[in-house]
């Protein structure tokens, strides 16, 4: 373990600090297999700036140019969401997440589409564009003073905290009927899925006691939502379990009824850990405390030292991972306490119980520094530079962790409790409320050669907290989405739609009419392309064959986003 950390020490050390390239090269071959943590090695990516560049709204619908067939019983639209603007006159964004929310609607009518875009008029787009100045601070950007204030006043702006942002650009979610455009701050705005107009901008702390909720809620049968937030006390942070009930008391109605089920301490209340998403089961709601980590102190003097809100989110690989389970129906986190080697997750594939076992199902990296390695900046890279950032950067896997549920002080010590045939993880009992697992891929080796696996999706309205046989996702050979993937648990074989200089978002699943097989359906995903002879599509595929069906083709640049919502009309 600590030749271990010693290779990684001396690789991040080479690659900030540079030495030479074959030095480096050396210590990146004996970092990964220290750590048997897999690398794809590429050369000659190609430049993707265009998708991280600003784009005008379209907020009138425009037709699209349908080619093949877009089956007629799709009735509605895929919402999208993700930056769109990343400049203010003369002022730039540092980070990926921190441009304008743009969003997105694709409307699905007999077989024809049509296109239509706005940017969220969040108080922080608003200000930006009155003042053609970065106003509002974001995670990787520190808003300059005001130059038109005096010196004084100049100085004293250093000593205010960072106000947290409005700019929904992550996700759409929706609370009781509505949709929202939310991102992890407190704040949200109810968008009508029509016009995609801001309606009404929504603090969660007006609420309940928390400073903030992912964009990633999960929801039971009946509509009852579930999220984490944290909130930030005299005592320090904890992370909190949200519960919004899904009935309506009146029009205006958002989220009264929220309620907090749980709360827990982190294992260091001034560095809580990071956090994009949870898993759920039918009983339990799973949150994965990982070393991806927030130095409070450094986030909270972060003005005073003129650094932004990124610059105190860090990489603890000496921390484990730990997993908590908390009882959906009483609201008590399980005194056992699940544990594994350091990893990093942003999003769950799918959690569920059988035969005395949770199974866990993310996509998991063994190196948690990607979230600083988003910098448009880095984005924009071309040549030699852009293929050394994706380089040493670790791929996601998509891998299960199965959690033994029955522990006691009778369960043996040292010993594997996972009896499950056919499954490689393991669950060892190292106290009677500690257990260290190991995981098992959710994927044959081939996957590795598509870069790992990232935005997973399954059929979530029928198979969510249940066994489920099929997930779909997005290849990373670039430092985006560059090709569509359907794995097959149980062969683990895998289907591909990838082709040159196209960039696919996130896949989206929707069931056919009287579906009876858990792949019956379509996926819908938005494809991207830096080449300018080249159109930017809604691109349908067979979700059984994953053959392509028909793609409208949009007239208009769009950028890469982040994730999205299929609203029925149906």
């Amino acid at each position: 373990q600590v030749s271990e950390l010693f290779l990684h020490s001396i690789s991040k050390f080479s690659i900030r600090f540079g030495t030479s390239r074959k030095s480096q090269f050396a210590v990146w071959i004996f970092t990964a297999a220290a750590q048997k943590t897999y690398f794809t090695k590429v050369h000659g990516l190609p430049n993707i700036s265009p998708l991280v560049s600003s784009v005008e709204e379209t907020p009138e619908p425009i037709p699209t140019t349908v080619k093949g067939t877009i089956p007629t019983w799709i009735h509605g639209s895929l919402l999208r969401n993700g930056p769109g603007k990343f400049e203010f006159g003369n002022q730039h964004y540092n980070h990926w997440f921190d441009g304008m929310a743009l969003m997105h609607r694709f409307q699905i009518e007999d077989g024809q589409v049509t296109y239509r875009s706005r940017f969220l008029h969040s108080d922080s787009y608003k200000q930006n564009s009155e003042r053609n100045r970065i106003i509002v601070s974001e995670f990787g950007t520190l808003a300059l003073p005001d130059p038109c204030k005096n010196f004084f006043q100049r100085f004293l702006s250093r000593f205010e905290m960072i106000k947290p942002t409005d700019n929904a650009s992550v996700n759409f979610v929706k609370y009781k009927g509505d949709y929202y455009a939310s991102t992890e701050t407190n704040y949200m705005h109810r968008v009508d899925p029509d016009t995609l107009e801001s309606k009404q901008k929504v603090d969660w702390s007006k609420f309940i006691a928390v400073n903030g909720a992912t964009a990633h809620p999960h929801f039971d049968p009946d509509g009852t939502a579930y999220n984490m937030g944290n909130s930030y006390r005299n005592k320090g942070a904890f992370y909190n379990i949200i519960r919004v009930p899904p009935e309506r008391d009146g029009p205006e109605d958002n989220l009264e009824g929220a309620k907090i089920l749980c709360s827990i301490a982190p294992r260091d209340k001034s560095k809580p850990s990071y956090y994009h998403s949870f898993g759920m089961s039918k009983n339990y709601v799973v949150f994965i405390e990982q070393p991806i980590k927030m130095d409070l102190f450094k986030i909270v003097t972060g003005r005073l030292r003129g650094k932004s809100l990124n610059e105190g989110v860090y990489w603890d690989p000496n921390q484990e991972t730990t997993f908590h389970l908390i009882d959906k129906q009483t609201g008590k986190e399980m005194p056992v306490k699940y544990h594994a080697k350091a990893l990093s997750t942003f999003h769950q594939i799918n959690a569920f119980e059988q035969d005395g076992f949770l199974m866990l199902d993310m996509c998991c990296s063994d190196d948690g520094q990607a979230i600083n390695n988003f910098l448009v900046q880095n984005l924009r890279q071309s040549g030699e530079a852009l293929d050394e950032m994706y380089n040493t950067m670790s791929r996601p896997l998509p891998r299960r962790f199965v959690l033994p549920l029955n522990i006691s002080s009778e369960t043996p010590l040292e010993q594997n409790l996972n009896t499950r045939p056919d499954s490689t993880a393991t669950a060892v009992c190292r106290t009677n409320n500690q257990v260290f697992c190991t995981f098992e891929d959710l994927h044959g080796e081939d996957l590795k050669d598509y870069g790992g696996l990232e935005f997973p999706h399954i059929n979530y309205a029928r198979y969510n907290t249940k066994p489920y046989r099929y997930y779909y996702g997005c290849g990373f050979r670039h430092l985006v989405g560059d090709s569509l993937i359907k794995m097959d648990l149980e062969s683990k074989k895998f289907k591909v739609w990838r082709q040159p200089d196209l960039y696919p978002s996130e896949p989206v699943f929707i069931p056919s009419p009287n579906a009876e097989k858990e792949d019956d359906g379509v996926i819908l995903s938005v494809i991207i392309t830096p080449v300018k002879d080249k159109s930017t599509f809604l691109l349908v595929l067979d979700a059984k064959t994953f053959e392509e069906l028909g793609r409208a083709e949009v007239p208009v640049n769009i950028p890469y986003g982040f994730h999205g919502v299929f609203n029925s009309s149906a």
